[in-house]
């Protein structure tokens, strides 16, 4: 009796083409099903190098019923949520809030220009803010990683609180380690 038949059978009942498909797929469900994981990760998370970070960011023209009370209201919360593209981070700490004051250029008589303060009464509904945000990044080659999202000047971060959610551009980076 011979092992393989002109039809590609083995010992005339078992296709090898069938054998061999169905070796394959024993050997995967055993890769997945035995072997799920090698490690508690990828070797690229075993060198994460962390430092405590400040990021500023600025706030412009955000519209406020009260805008002392909010400035306080942030200071007294010392934590907010950050999103960065679209992509939640957690909470970092409020490390301060510098109120910017809005200011309107002048024209004088002898052709010069001063700035002064807004007189617009809707202005007093409008603040412009400095918030300085304190936390852990990770550290690579291109700066700052808070989540999966690069920090660096002119990132977009938006806050989110119990009471507010919004916008603001990153002036600043400082590591502080």
């Amino acid at each position: 009796m011979k092992f393989i038949d002109s039809h590609g059978r083995l010992f005339g009942k078992v296709s090898l083409l069938d054998l061999g498909a169905a070796i394959i797929i024993v050997m995967v469900a055993a890769a997945i099903f035995v072997w799920p994981g090698t490690g508690s990760g990828s070797l690229a998370q075993v060198a994460v190098n962390t430092q405590s970070v400040e990021v500023d960011t600025i706030v412009r023209g955000l519209s406020v019923r009260d805008p002392a009370q909010f400035i306080e209201m942030l200071k007294a919360d010392g934590k907010t949520k950050i999103i960065i593209r679209n992509q939640p981070y957690g909470e970092v700490e409020i490390k301060n809030v510098q109120d910017v004051p809005r200011l309107v250029e002048v024209p004088q008589p002898d052709g010069s220009v001063i700035a002064l303060p807004d007189p617009r009464t809707e202005a007093i509904y409008s603040v412009n803010l400095i918030v300085t945000l304190a936390g852990k990044a990770q550290m690579t080659d291109d700066g700052i990683v808070f989540g999966n999202n690069k920090v660096k000047i002119g990132t977009p971060i938006e806050l989110e609180g119990k009471t507010y959610n919004f916008n603001s551009s990153t002036i600043d980076v400082r590591v502080l380690d």
